[in-house]
């Protein structure tokens, strides 16, 4: 009887055991499936998410107009000569204003837009061409008449008032001090200015050689100690439906890669307003730029021609243009047939659901409807 009761308290031990792994086993199965089912709902709530379609172009239009803003953009060019830096004012240097697009991406203020309207003198070969070509004669014509006795607090009267004067025919390979023939002609003809008409009986050629070694040689300052540059004066954008107000920006950002024409321009302040109730989400942006086939749709909203449309009797309106992929992506950038022009650079372009695609960035002027953005997926790395 002692034995059987022994095995009867063995029996119970090992069963109460089990009943406990059980527990533990089904508490494990459990905690597995609440997992892989929250988990699973995540991903497709981010997919439905990702997927959300507005549907019309009207719908995008309305969605989005208030978050893309008309960027204008005010620049010169300044020098620094012996660490003094003034702008620039004669007639060779004048202000440039260019417009361009843009569009909100958070409630910080973030716009995303093109390299080329943060910097427009260094936008393509022709413009970094054309921008040299002016820097370089800028800095050649200071050369030419800026003397080192002109004290710094000056140089920007100086240059002013001597500009006339100037000329782009200094040779670099000059030396302090060093004059070229157009500066040696005219010390001779100040020298000959002394020279009496009734002196028939003097040595003229004595007489010159004195009165010209009596004049002094100027020293010029060094052309290596001239800098030339472009530089903003001021950005600003407007929002769609303002009556002409302007809000002050700062260039947060721009892409090292030439070929991803893209920038960050920010609200000085570093607040989205009010009035833009959506901004664009690019969270909801296509990623995955080999999904974008030829005939698809492609909505564009943004600012061609700038000003000249934008102002209304009622204020200044953003615009809505369509038209289809027309080629595939090559990676970084796809084009479509969307009649734009300047001005709408750094505009969103959607597809027909309203996400967000790419960002345009150039044309072919010569032919309406061969237009290129930048694509979305190059937002996110700058």
């Amino acid at each position: 009887m002692k034995i059987r009761k022994i095995a009867s308290n063995e029996d119970l031990a090992t069963a109460t055991n089990k009943k406990k792994r059980n527990r533990y086993l089904l508490a494990l199965l459990t905690i597995i499936i609440l997992s892989a089912t929250s988990f699973l709902g995540y991903k497709h709530f981010k997919t439905e998410t990702k997927t959300i379609c507005i549907e019309s172009d009207t719908k995008i239009y309305d969605t989005y107009k208030n978050a893309v803003v008309l960027i204008k953009h005010r620049y010169g060019y300044f020098a620094k000569i012996n660490g003094k830096e003034f702008q620039l004012t004669t007639e060779d240097a004048k202000e440039e204003t260019i417009y361009g697009t843009g569009f909100f991406v958070d409630t910080n203020g973030n716009m995303i837009t093109n390299r080329h309207v943060l910097q427009p003198w260094n936008s393509s070969d022709d413009e970094n061409d054309k921008a040299n070509t002016i820097i370089r004669n800028l800095r050649m014509k200071i050369a030419s008449i800026l003397t080192k006795d002109v004290p710094e607090n000056e140089y920007e009267s100086f240059i002013d008032r001597n500009w006339t004067k100037a000329s782009i025919s200094y040779n670099e390979g000059e030396e302090d001090g060093d004059y070229d023939e157009s500066r040696e002609e005219t010390s001779e003809r100040a020298g000959e200015e002394f020279v009496s008409s009734n002196e028939t009986a003097a040595d003229t050629s004595q007489v010159s050689t004195d009165i010209a070694a009596s004049i002094p040689v100027k020293e010029y300052v060094s052309i290596d100690d001239i800098e030339v540059y472009a530089k903003t004066l001021d950005i600003e954008v407007a929002l769609h439906d303002s009556d002409n107000v302007w809000l002050n920006c700062e260039i947060k950002k721009v892409s090292e890669d030439s070929n991803i024409d893209l920038g960050i321009l920010q609200l000085a302040d570093h607040k989205t307003p009010s009035s833009v109730t959506n901004v664009i989400d690019l969270g909801n942006a296509v990623d995955n730029d080999s999904s974008l086939a030829p005939g698809q749709k492609a909505i564009m909203v943004g600012y061609p021609m700038g000003m000249d449309l934008a102002q209304t009797n009622s204020g200044i309106k953003v615009q809505l243009y369509n038209g289809q992929i027309s080629k595939e992506s090559d990676g970084n950038k796809i084009q479509y047939s969307i009649t734009s022009t300047h001005g709408a650079s750094g505009a969103p372009v959607f597809n027909e659901c309203g996400q967000l695609i790419a960002v345009n960035f150039s044309g072919v002027d010569q032919v309406q409807g061969i237009n290129f953005g930048i694509v979305a997926k190059h937002i996110h790395s700058l």
